[in-house]
């Protein structure tokens, strides 16, 4: 977390007012504070995961058909790249994330761009915005993360004015992430008595028709993305870095299991390799509604 003098965390976004530590700490639900420090931990090395994904982000974006002076907002934005490109078409962002690791990131990469975007420490299950108070809203691989995926839902329905849009892109049942997944639970503590609701449901066109159906007019498309680096160790890098569940996952490791973990991670990368390469490819479905 990056505090500033007197205790108090910075602003995000140009000319807002800095709160308390409590305060910020309040935005968060209790259940979902270790969840924040896992994704803070990748800093801003979590935009090198964005961009690996960077084509189903852009293809959400392009579906969900942003125009200028709308108001939209990027829910668990990350490091902000679904809110950039946003911003590259005139339209008023927010994004709004967990983890302040990776707000300070998107703060800095957004200047650093010369845009402005407001960005707002909040909760998916719980966000900290008026009813209605957007013409749109998107999630690139992120909603999808909530625990309480009720919540999540009527949250989004609740701040989506009447006639607006949303577009959220997620991993589809049978994506290569399952596999990825299957590569990193040897090394993950075992799951919970009762785990929460698997976050592929945001992949299957029958779930979203009975849950976000209920308050959004639906259409899907699937899609892949390819995420393309020089070799395996570098893919290895960029996810150890950033991605907060294979940093945590190593980073609770000793030397000799974390070898392993990174022998086994990048033996499982070589059905990607090319001539040039390694090209990892991700299957998921982008779904766009119109509000009620």
């Amino acid at each position: 977390m990056v505090c500033a003098k007197n205790g108090e965390l910075p602003s995000y976004g140009a000319g807002e007012t800095k709160m308390t530590i409590s305060a910020v700490s309040s935005l968060v639900l209790d259940k979902n504070t270790k969840a924040a420090g896992m994704w803070s931990s990748g800093g801003r090395a979590y935009d090198e995961v964005s961009r690996g994904v960077s084509e189903g982000i852009r293809h959400c974006v392009m579906r969900l058909d942003p125009k200028e002076g709308e108001r939209i907002l990027d829910i668990a934005t990350g490091t902000g790249l679904t809110a950039r490109y946003i911003s590259r078409s005139g339209a008023k962002v927010t994004g709004v994330d967990i983890a302040d690791g990776l707000l300070e990131a998107a703060r800095q990469l957004a200047e650093e761009e010369g845009l402005s975007i407001d960005w707002q420490l909040g909760d998916a299950e719980k966000l900290p915005f008026d009813e209605a108070s957007f013409d749109g809203a998107a999630s690139t691989f992120g909603i999808m993360y909530a625990t309480n995926q009720d919540a999540a839902i009527s949250e989004l329905a609740r701040v989506v004015r009447p006639g607006g849009r949303i577009a959220v892109a997620a991993w589809l049942p049978d994506s290569t992430v399952v596999a990825l997944r299957k590569v990193l639970a040897p090394f993950m503590p075992p799951p919970p008595p009762s785990p929460p609701p698997s976050f592929f449901n945001w992949g299957e066109t029958e779930w979203l028709k009975g849950t976000l159906g209920a308050h959004f007019e639906l259409g899907h498309e699937r899609g892949e993305l390819t995420h393309r680096a020089a070799d395996a160790e570098e893919v290895w890098r960029v996810y150890e870095d950033g991605f907060g569940p294979v940093r945590a996952t190593s980073q609770a490791l000793d030397a000799d299991k974390r070898a392993e973990l990174k022998a086994a991670f990048i033996d499982w990368l070589r059905q990607f390799s090319t001539d040039l390469g390694i090209a990892l490819t991700y299957q998921y479905l982008v779904t766009v509604g119109i509000r009620r």
